[in-house]
């Protein structure tokens, strides 16, 4: 059975092991290897598949059909396109999609390279304006814009928005629509379903899982989007390594099992810190009185792998991290390996000094759960 034939088998799981698989043929591997070519062979008029490897890959094929049958599982006309990091992906949609003179909304609080593509926005002449996530606080500043470029949950605040009311209200009002996917996953949440035009996300994250590739994507369906999208991806030269790409399909095998593991365990995780005896501010849209939770159930099917919440200081921060053995002190997230840092080391995010994203795992989650706590009791002394 090929990938294009288990677009129709209904389990997440079955799906992921057999998205984007060629028709089999005998004595052939089931995932062709990468196919490493900077040109291919063009006898008489080009009118093939693959001409020059700035273009098309057929490694590449393969990965972009697996990501389009996991974003909108089904549905005819919808197209994927590969890119060497999420960055390359974001920036593809704006700059691809917007002009001097027209205006885009970005959220206020979402992930921290927006602040150099907006400079970048700002020096094409094109007007920038930010809202927060939560509330649906983009929809007050829309009006005029071309493009709304929403990010939900959040990174790294893990605020939630109305996807379906921000893209109604967008598209009344003539704006395109960009969700970053990246957290969430499209085993957590379809944009497309939801109405949105463009779904965007870093493959680096949970998608792939193991902390070994940098990959990003965009999936649209409308077919002119996508080809301004695919225009500047060749005239950047944005693209993945054949290797990059075979690794990222090879790991969306184990995305269901991974995603599974790791929810479950972040929600254990957080119910933990929530039951802390100190106020930790924990958010997870999984947790029940998390003021996200409401509208992340309405949108979501699974709530993601990241768990936030603040300690009072930056020492005691820093010296929660020291303590922690099973989870390592990194930036990124979605890894089989749990990983947590002080946000605010890096500066870009208006977070407290203390406040800590922790990416959870595929470890135990008893484990897990006995590391965080053990932390924060030695921390405390």
């Amino acid at each position: 059975m090929s990938g294009t034939e288990a677009q129709g088998l209904g389990g997440d799981g079955t799906r992921a092991v057999r998205a984007g698989l060629p028709e089999p043929v005998k004595y052939e591997p089931t995932l062709p290897g990468p196919v490493f070519a900077a040109h291919f062979h063009l006898p008489g008029e080009p009118t093939g598949p693959y001409t020059y490897g700035r273009d098309e890959n057929p490694t590449w094929t393969h990965l972009e059909r697996a990501i389009g049958e996991l974003e909108a599982p089904g549905e005819d006309g919808v197209e994927t396109l590969v890119f060497a990091s999420g960055m390359a992906a974001t920036s593809s949609v704006l700059f691809s999609q917007l002009r001097t003179g027209d205006a885009v909304v970005l959220p206020s609080d979402g992930y921290q390279a927006l602040p150099l593509a907006r400079g970048q926005l700002e020096a094409y002449g094109i007007e920038v304006r930010t809202a927060p996530t939560g509330g649906d606080a983009q929809l007050g500043v829309l009006d005029g814009a071309k493009l709304l470029w929403i990010e939900t949950p959040s990174n790294p605040g893990l605020d939630v928005c109305d996807i379906r009311r921000l893209v109604s209200e967008a598209h009344a009002r003539g704006a395109l629509v960009a969700v970053d996917n990246t957290l969430a996953t499209p085993l957590g949440q379809r944009p497309l379903e939801l109405g949105a035009d463009f779904s965007v996300a870093s493959g680096t994250k949970q998608l792939t899982g193991h902390g070994d590739v940098l990959l990003g994507y965009v999936t649209g369906r409308d077919a002119d989007a996508m080809a301004a999208v695919r225009r500047w991806r060749k005239v950047v030269g944005a693209i993945p390594g054949p290797m990059e790409a075979w690794l990222a399909h090879r790991s969306i095998a184990t995305l269901q099992l991974r995603v599974e593991r790791q929810n479950a365990s972040a929600l254990a995780v957080a119910e933990a810190l929530r039951d802390w005896p100190e106020e930790l501010g924990v958010r997870y849209p999984g947790l029940p009185g998390d003021p996200s939770h409401k509208i992340a159930s309405q949108q979501m099917r699974r709530y993601g792998c990241v768990v936030s919440f603040t300690l009072p200081t930056r020492a005691r921060a820093d010296r929660f991290l020291d303590a922690l053995r099973l989870v390592d002190d990194a930036t990124s997230f979605g890894g089989v390996r749990s990983t947590a840092e002080r946000r605010g080391r890096w500066g870009g995010d208006a977070v407290p000094e203390g406040f800590i994203r922790m990416s959870v795992g595929a470890e135990d989650p008893e484990d897990l759960v006995a590391d965080v706590l053990s932390a924060l009791h030695e921390s405390a002394r």
